[in-house]
């Protein structure tokens, strides 16, 4: 596994084990406000949350995987302009995910009246936290990818020098000879830095996403844990199924245009499709001393959804929509155009029309 691959699975990893550890002791405080009327029934909703679990642990895994058949099935390859269109309505899934999702409801739980007004009710946090999020997403994705574009150049500075040195030993025929050789090869590095960058800012580009979208799996997934109405976890249940099919098929493209190697690639997979099943086993297991309404449990789930939606729609118009649609094969195209244009159209409506049950 590469220094880069090794970094930032690790960094994933880390993270998003402390915001497991972490959340539930955060979210249990004094409730100031009485829960709304609804039917509760712990059994019941037992049995849906246990059926929740399986249902977007195989959702989320058939979606992450969908793309990553690229590798096997001809169709789905990067290079193939169904992929685009794949992509396409991968990335209007994720930005109205963040839009119209979890930005609208992080405004809601900033603002509860079970918060009191001042801070809360005189300055728009989640707006600010969302926009905070999306410049430190902007920075890192700058920073790490200038880093490894000079940790490169410096590679191959040091080749090029040792091969002077080598050269510098060998006869006048050998150095007439080589010149010509030393020119194409030259040309070769220049297409091999082209395509290292490419991958280096694609496999960022997958890494922060899958960041982004784990913070919101735990806050939805131990809100649903937490539940104990049958109503509420029935309605949630057929809305994550599908929201983490759509967001493993955004989240899979990216993967597989990173090229990584197949145990980075199962670690990610496998980290998406059950982050959101082990927050509903830590909902279920803090569901007796969660309070919903309470105002630490709604401030860290309000702070946590807002940064996660200023990364998830920095991620969808940044690294996303703007690479792909203003990629010269995407330009040279009206058809590809037209076609890219319908997906995310139609990726942006199907989450949004999701959103009303979620």
């Amino acid at each position: 596994m590469s220094s880069l691959q090794w970094c930032y699975s690790h960094k994933i990893i880390i993270l998003t084990s402390l915001l497991l550890v972490s959340l539930p002791a955060v979210v249990t405080g004094e409730c100031t406000c009485n829960d709304e009327s609804e039917h509760r029934n712990k059994t019941e909703a037992l049995k849906y949350k246990l059926s929740a679990i399986a249902a977007v642990l195989v959702s989320g895994g058939i979606g992450v995987s969908l793309p990553l058949l690229g590798r096997k099935i001809e169709a789905l390859r990067p290079e193939n302009d169904i992929f685009f269109m794949i992509k396409a309505f991968a990335a209007g899934v994720i930005l109205a995910t963040g839009f119209i999702h979890i930005l609208p409801e992080a405004f809601e739980t900033l603002t509860s009246p079970c918060l009191s007004h001042n801070p809360w009710g005189k300055f728009p946090f989640a707006g600010f936290v969302a926009m905070v999020a999306s410049i430190g997403t902007l920075t890192v994705d700058t920073i790490a990818t200038s880093f490894y574009k000079k940790l490169h150049f410096n590679k191959i500075k040091q080749v090029n020098v040792d091969e002077e040195a080598s050269d510098e030993h060998a006869g006048h025929v050998h150095v007439h000879t080589h010149a010509t050789h030393g020119h194409a090869h030259g040309a070769a590095i220049s297409n091999s830095e082209t395509g290292f960058l490419d991958l280096v800012r694609q496999r960022i580009i997958s890494q922060v996403l899958e960041l982004g979208i784990l913070v919101h799996s735990v806050v939805i997934g131990i809100s649903l844990g937490a539940s104990d109405s049958p109503d509420t976890v029935k309605t949630l249940l057929a809305a994550l199924s599908f929201h983490q099919f759509f967001e493993g098929m955004g989240l899979g493209g990216c993967i597989s245009q990173a090229k990584f190697k197949s145990l980075t690639t199962a670690v990610m997979t496998l980290f998406f499709s059950f982050t959101t099943p082990v927050g509903i086993a830590i909902g279920i297991g803090i569901s007796n001393v969660y309070k919903e309404n309470s105002p630490t449990a709604l401030i860290v789930e309000g702070i946590l959804n807002s940064a996660s939606s200023g990364i998830l729609i920095y991620m969808a118009l940044v690294d996303l929509l703007a690479a792909d649609f203003m990629n010269h094969r995407m330009q040279s195209s009206v058809r590809l155009q037209l076609g890219a244009h319908i997906s995310l159209l139609l990726g942006a409506g199907c989450m949004s029309f999701l959103a009303k049950w979620a």
